[in-house]
């Protein structure tokens, strides 16, 4: 899976685009969200979670009456994913990324241990990287397919969705408290 310096790591928070411009009321982003057509809030939480199941579930329980409710949603969401909606969330995941300053060995070490993960559990490495610095990210998630490449699949595959369900929140969050202007 190749290393692209175009986006940020799934959970690594808000890309440069983003970087500076104030977060809004969660309560305003939530208002607007909730009262999106059908399809814009699914497309939205389809960029959430790669599961046309879950954004479809999501979508059609608006109106949320705050983000706590919004995000024990989708948590209960998470935990209902049957295998081929893990396996679809997955399959739509968008490849790590790197800054494009990174040194070309992070982005041949990154490579080599994302191609060592899929090999053993026939699917791509998640993992949220939220609250960790962008500096930390490659460490992190070098340490963390290090690590797991050492579980057992049903152990990872219970951890690999645990993951999906903390990038959903993230991302979430992320969505409710941008400028739906920028």
């Amino acid at each position: 899976m190749p290393v692209q310096p175009c986006r940020p790591a799934p959970g690594a928070g808000p890309g440069p685009e983003h970087a500076g411009a104030p977060p809004i009321d969660p309560a305003v982003g939530l208002a607007h969200f909730n009262s999106l057509p059908f399809a814009a809030a699914e497309a939205a939480f389809l960029e959430c979670c790669g599961s046309l199941r879950w954004a479809h579930r999501m979508a059609a329980h608006r109106p949320y009456p705050d983000l706590g409710a919004l995000l024990a949603a989708s948590d209960e969401a998470g935990y209902d994913l049957a295998p081929d909606d893990i396996a679809e969330a997955l399959a739509a995941e968008p490849a790590p990324c790197l800054h494009h300053d990174a040194y070309p060995g992070a982005h041949l070490a990154l490579r080599a241990a994302h191609a060592a993960y899929e090999s053993r559990f026939g699917h791509a490495f998640v993992i949220c990287l939220d609250p960790s610095a962008p500096s930390q990210h490659v460490d992190q998630v070098l340490a963390g397919i290090r690590v797991r490449l050492a579980h057992e699949v049903d152990e990872e595959r219970a951890l690999t969705a645990e993951e999906l369900r903390r990038l959903a929140r993230s991302r979430i969050l992320e969505m409710i408290t941008a400028d739906p202007g920028r």
